[in-house]
């Protein structure tokens, strides 16, 4: 009980220091546009300056508020701006994905629009490229239409995904064709008897019990490889979720994996020989970063999982490219349950570090992952979840609590986003815009 009454108080140290943070954050930078304004009002000459990129490559979650958070902080007259790279035409609220995978009518409601988030920055600031990198130089991104982009200083935030596919990531940049695979994932699961759901993370755990939830009658097998799910976390969730899975009638399968699967016979086969009976397999297994851009410009930087190293600065680990950042997802910082959360904090470190740089001081923030970070909301079925909170030492919390949104606080996101909740407003993007 102490140590739990201490995490509590310590989690609220936590948020003090953060507000700390932000207040002195936000006096940096007024003190900032305090010197600049009396800059140039003691100087009467206006100096043309050549145009200086500042090139962000993905804006998922770290990248979109890496790129916000630069933008909004270039000065009047500043030489830089900032170019965003992104293939996708909405921002995708991933988090919603098993859910919708499975809930018909709200799909939508996963493809935010881009642009309210940046309402308030002037167009000279930002140029919003919807486009592919296909390769990076030390001075330039290459795009897959052919242009080529020059940088100054470049923020990599490529993500993760398993496999780039349904239920963890939606492989289309199109939002028609992205609601369009959701509806055929939903049907697929609506007319399977056998449904088997692979990899028992939260995307496999979610995604088990929802189906179960919506469709009692079904049978469900979730296959995970290691000895209990949610592995990552600690054995309090581990129970939590497992008993979540059994309470609906969910099979579990732990320590066991995929090897095979028999579409004719309606079968999959596992390493211990079973066969479990299939008529639709969900893969939900192997988050891969997506570090192939940086794999050829600094392959030292690479690691045997394929992430890109990173210094506690946000600069890849590569000391002849100092003007290169990465965050979020594709990121190594040893943060052991990456989130949304450690993606915005690493976004922050590496925005202020860029906007130290072009301020010719070196950079001084520093990321280090903080435990509470790793805070996440379990869904175990439609009308039930876990919230868990757990320290770097062992000590857990668990808030078991009941659901009554199945769009599971969509509608919160958009807003988060600068967004009227499920309003598809893509004309503020428009003053930014270039299709590549």
């Amino acid at each position: 009980m102490f140590k739990k009454a201490w995490l509590v108080a310590r989690a609220v140290g936590s948020i003090g220091s953060f507000i700390g943070y932000l207040v002195s954050r936000s006096v940096w930078l007024r003190m900032r546009r305090i010197r600049h304004h009396l800059s140039s009002s003691a100087s009467s000459n206006h100096i043309e300056h050549e145009q200086r990129n500042i090139v962000v490559i993905g804006t998922s979650m770290a990248g979109y508020h890496a790129a916000k958070t630069i933008a909004e902080s270039l000065l009047p007259g500043s030489p830089y701006r900032v170019v965003v790279i992104e293939a996708h035409d909405h921002f995708h609220f991933t988090w919603v994905l098993p859910r919708f995978c499975v809930i018909e009518g709200h799909e939508h409601k996963a493809f935010i629009p881009y642009g309210p988030y940046l309402r308030h920055i002037p167009e000279s600031a930002l140029r919003w490229v919807q486009g592919r990198a296909v390769r990076i130089t030390k001075d330039s991104v290459h795009l897959s239409s052919g242009e080529e982009v020059p940088y100054e200083f470049l923020v990599v935030a490529t993500g993760a995904g398993a496999s780039d596919a349904l239920p963890s990531r939606v492989d289309s940049d199109d939002k028609s064709e992205g609601i369009t695979k959701l509806k055929n994932i939903q049907t697929r699961i609506k007319e399977a008897k056998n449904l088997v759901v692979v990899g028992g993370g939260a995307a496999g755990v979610e995604l088990a019990t929802d189906a179960k939830s919506q469709y009692p009658e079904k049978t469900v097998v979730l296959v995970h490889s290691r000895d209990s799910v949610m592995h990552r976390f600690g054995p309090e969730l581990q129970k939590a979720a497992t008993e979540g899975l059994k309470d609906l009638g969910v099979e579990v399968i732990t320590g066991d994996r995929l090897i095979g699967e028999d579409k004719e016979r309606g079968v999959v086969t596992l390493k211990s020989g079973e066969e479990v009976e299939c008529d639709f397999l969900v893969n939900c297994a192997g988050q891969k970063p997506n570090s192939t851009l940086i794999r050829e410009l600094s392959p030292i930087s690479i690691t045997a999982t394929g992430h890109i190293r990173a210094k506690p600065t946000m600069q890849i680990d590569d000391g002849s490219l100092p003007n290169v950042y990465v965050c979020g997802d594709v990121a190594e910082t040893s943060t052991p349950n990456p989130n949304s959360r450690s993606a915005r904090a690493q976004a922050a470190v590496a925005s202020d570090n860029v906007i130290l740089a072009i301020d010719g001081c070196k950079p001084a923030n520093k990321y280090k992952p903080n435990w509470l970070e790793a805070l996440i909301k379990l869904t175990l079925g439609l009308d039930r979840s876990v919230t868990h909170i757990g320290d770097f030492s062992g000590t857990e919390l668990l808030f078991p609590a009941k659901e009554k949104d199945l769009a599971l606080m969509s509608g919160g996101a958009w807003k988060h986003m600068g967004a009227s909740p499920f309003q598809d407003d893509t004309e503020t993007l428009q003053r930014f815009f270039t299709k590549a």
